[in-house]
């Protein structure tokens, strides 16, 4: 697909990490239209860093998550095409050319395989897929790479990690969700795409590499309970009250199994912060449009999806306990 493209880098700290991927944005073979790193409150001197690079840089007043410095750098940008590439990612010269000639007239969005840096014969993530109890995969996490992730193919949620989509998508469907803050806002996002019947394409040939929750960690007690809260969150947004009945012990299991690997690494208190707030926070993030969609068969197919990758690439033991305890099998 011809026309610009904004890549939107948002920052928050890390200033050691944005170098690398500024680096990598001016040596693509199909060269952006601008590059827009958006500062969320950093005190390591990433604005300035940025700037010296040549990088245009918005420097937020305060930090307030990644959701609302990625939605400020989308409305600031006037391209047709508009890439959000975290700052712990590393491109191949060709993402951007790769990930705009997917585009194709009903392809909305386009995302291709991001390998982990520390060790690249193994997947970080490719797409989002969505359980029936509101917790989500990034298909192929933690899998070696092999002929599971090789195929191009349809998908409705691209993780923003490092992904390109349409401009007009975000007048369809709306923002990121200032409101989840950090972590599951591109599944949301997702969701409503699927909702509006607005899919994307999942491109392997378009390799990154990342870090992968280089600012805070994995499992950083912050991180957990933000998780946490906005698997709260997408139940409220998105399940209908027949759905919440239908899928009451999906919910349970998927969420209390998370907050058991929580608990694993030593963050069983934030798991339990973050529920509280969600269900806290339930009202206001429940949307009386969930009782009028049509139920969205198409978000649960991902269960399906993983089934097919867990049983290809070797089962995790969260998922065999999940399909065990909702369908009573997991292979």
């Amino acid at each position: 697909m011809s026309g610009g493209v904004t890549v939107v880098v948002p920052v928050w700290n890390r200033r050691d990490l944005l170098g690398r991927v500024l680096d990598g944005l001016r040596t693509q073979t199909c060269a952006a239209h601008a590059v827009l790193v958006v500062d969320d409150g950093s005190e390591d001197g990433s604005a300035e860093l940025a700037e010296s690079l040549g990088a245009q840089t918005i420097r937020m007043e305060a930090h307030g998550g990644f959701a609302k410095a990625v939605t400020r750098g989308i409305r600031e940008s006037h391209t047709p095409l508009v890439a959000i590439v975290n700052n712990d990612v590393e491109l191949a010269p060709d993402w951007v050319e790769k990930l705009s000639a997917a585009l194709a007239p009903d392809v909305w969005f386009a995302t291709g395989k991001v390998l982990q840096a520390g060790a690249p014969d193994r997947i970080d993530g490719t797409y989002d897929v969505l359980c029936r109890g509101g917790t989500a995969w990034r298909v192929g996490h933690g899998c070696r790479d092999g002929p599971a992730f090789r195929e191009a193919r349809q998908i409705w949620s691209a993780p923003m990690t490092a992904a390109l989509f349409r401009s007009e998508l975000f007048d369809r469907v709306g923002m990121p969700d200032e409101r989840f803050e950090s972590y599951l806002e591109d599944v949301d996002f997702g969701v409503r795409c699927a909702l509006a019947g607005c899919t994307g394409q999942y491109v392997p040939a378009a390799v990154a590499w990342h870090q992968g929750s280089a600012t805070m960690g994995r499992w950083h007690p912050e991180t957990v309970r933000r998780i946490s809260r906005n698997q709260v969150f997408l139940t409220a947004k998105h399940y209908s009250r027949r759905m919440l009945a239908s899928y009451a012990w999906h919910i349970l299991v998927a969420q209390g199994l998370w907050g058991l690997v929580a608990l694993r690494h030593g963050c069983g208190q934030a798991w339990l912060k973050g529920k509280v707030e969600g269900i806290r926070r339930w009202r206001e993030l429940r949307d009386a449009a969930c009782e009028r969609n049509r139920r969205p068969d198409s978000i649960f197919q991902g269960e399906e999806t993983i089934r097919g990758v867990q049983r290809e690439c070797g089962w995790d033991l969260y998922w065999i306990l999940y399909f065990l305890l909702t369908t009573g099998e997991a292979k």
